[in-house]
This record gives C-alpha cells, structure tokens and sequence, in this order.
C-alpha cells in the first residue's frame, strides 16, 4: 500500500499536512483543505486558545494544553500566521521577551519548589526554545526578533548538553535531577530550535547535542538524567510529538545529516519502521489522556496523524517501513 495516497483520506487535517509538508503541494492549491481544517471545532479551540497566549497557566511542560504545544501542532499542520489567532500569539511571545531576547510564560512555581508561588510572567528551558522556534517556525526575522535569545541560550552549554535553567522569576527552581546532569528535554528542543538555523543545523554545537541524545539511548539502561528514561515508555509510538520519547526525538535527529549517519540513530529508526502495521500505518501505543477527541488519543486502530509523523520521519532519513 501507498502510505501517500493512503494519509490523505484521513482527517482533512492530516491531509493538509501531508499535502503540504510531504508533497509540497503550493498552499494556494490547498485552499479547499484549508477551509475545512479550519471549520474542525477541535482546531477552532485550539486556534482560540493560542490567541490569548498567556490566559493558560504553564505548570507542567509536558501537558499538551499548554499554548505552545497547541501553537506548535496548529504550525505542524500546516497552518500559519495568516491565520489571525496565530498571528496574534506570535506578537505575545515577541511583546513577552525579556532583556536577553527570551520569551516568557505565565506561570507558577510553588515557594516549596523554589518559586515564589504567585502567576508571574517567566521562562524554562524547557519551553524557551520552542517559543523561539515557533517565531522561527512563522517567519519572524531572526537577526532582529529571534537572535539574542539563541546566542542567551546557547551560552546556558555544557559539555554534557544543556542544564536545567530558569529565569530570574522562578528563583532557585530546578527539576528532580543533579545540578551537573543534562537535561534532556532541554538539550533536545534546543536542538529542534538549531535545526531550522542555518548556521547552527551543520555546526558542532549540534553535532554535540546529538552526541548527547544518542549517548543517552546507548546507555538507556544506566543513564536517566532528571528522571528521563529511554526505556519501555520512550520506545512507544505517541503523538502529538511534544515531549521526550521515541517519535519526538527521532523527529528532531532526522533534520541532521549528522544524526543519519550515526548507527545507534539507525537503531532508533529501525524500531519506529519495525512497528508498522502490514498496511504501513501506526497504532499509538501510548496516547495523552486529554487528546482523546483526536485520531491519535486512541490505541485500537491506525492513526492518520502518528503516520504521518512517523513515515515523514522515515522518509527523510531515506528509508521506508
């Protein structure tokens, strides 16, 4: 079976996806697809939510209702700042940007985590960098938007990846690990963020942070830095890819010519292709409790959405199931 011509007969929302982001299909011919993606109530929440950026509470990075996951999801589908309430997100995270070019979030860490427990405007490093790729991600100028706060993070380094870091807001607040340990989540999202910067995405700061990811799924059994395992959990399919496990990480590596060529990457594709049904679809094997009304909140049948993901990723690391 062709999974190509398969994937459009799905939502019309996977079908703009794959038409756009795998077919490369001109946006002016997909103006049908559009208008019905935009009629979907779930993506009309979604686009309501975005538009009033700060009105969600960030307490956890890895919820899926958080703004910029739903942000990130409506841009992976295809959409863009012509739609207004994408547009008016993009301009909060630029008012929201602090003096080193970083975007904030409201939030709230409790006094007995370190923060100050009242809802204050503040950023992670675990959610910065996708802010930035977001206005990236929309064709925000990168020299004058988007350049400061890159060059602030990229200064955050360590030989061993990227720390848990906060801004000045949220105090002495660190996530459940040893003060020198990486972070992978940070260490992978800032990779995603290099990845669509010219001049980092062939550079040896990535090439660094790919060493980083792929050392850690070497050592999957004795390395768990902040509680980040590469176990039984990461290995199963999951979408939307917004968190630390196998279709997210294989996602980000697949951007790099570096990444391809390493065989424990190799190891990590093989997985993913080796859980395609004999249709090429994917099942989830694991789901968000809170996206239950999409194709891939489920785990009885293929999901249009989880294909996509995962056969985008294959293919463009030259490989099919």
């Amino acid at each position: 079976m062709n999974i190509i011509n398969w994937l459009p007969e799905c939502e019309p929302y996977v079908e703009y996806a794959v038409r756009k982001n795998i077919l490369g299909q001109n946006k002016d011919e997909l103006s049908d697809i559009k208008s019905a993606v935009l009629v979907d109530t779930r993506i009309q929440k979604y686009l309501s939510d975005v538009a009033d950026f700060n009105a969600t509470l960030v307490t956890n990075h890895k919820n899926p209702d958080i703004p910029i996951h739903k942000l990130l999801f409506l841009l992976e589908v295809g959409l863009d700042i012509d739609i207004p309430q994408i547009d008016m997100a993009i301009q909060q995270i630029l008012k929201n940007k602090d003096e080193n070019g970083i975007p904030k979030s409201m939030t709230n860490i409790p006094k007995h985590f370190g923060g100050s427990g009242e809802d204050t405007l503040a950023w992670a490093l675990c959610d910065a960098p996708l802010m930035l790729y977001a206005l990236l991600k929309t064709g925000i100028d990168y020299d004058s938007q988007v350049k400061q706060g890159v060059e602030y993070i990229i200064g955050l380094h360590r030989e061993n990846g990227f720390p848990c870091a906060v801004s000045k807001e949220l105090g002495k607040f660190r996530g459940p690990g040893k003060k020198d340990d990486c972070c992978p989540y940070a260490t992978l999202i800032t990779l995603r963020l290099l990845s669509v910067i010219p001049e980092y995405r062939q550079s040896e700061l990535a090439d660094s942070l790919i060493d980083v990811l792929l050392d850690l799924w070497e050592k999957s059994r004795e390395q768990h830095p902040y509680m980040f395992y590469m176990g039984t959990d990461f290995r199963k399919l999951k979408a939307p890819a917004l968190w630390y496990d196998i279709v997210s990480v294989a996602d980000c590596l697949s951007h790099f010519e570096f990444a391809r060529k390493d065989k424990r990457f190799e190891e990590m594709l093989a997985i993913i292709a080796g859980k395609a049904n004999p249709n090429d679809q994917f099942i989830p094997e694991s789901v968000y409790l809170k996206c239950n009304e999409w194709d891939f909140g489920q785990k009885k049948k293929p999901s249009g959405w989880l294909t996509y993901l995962c056969i985008r990723t294959l293919e463009r690391c030259g490989r099919g199931c």
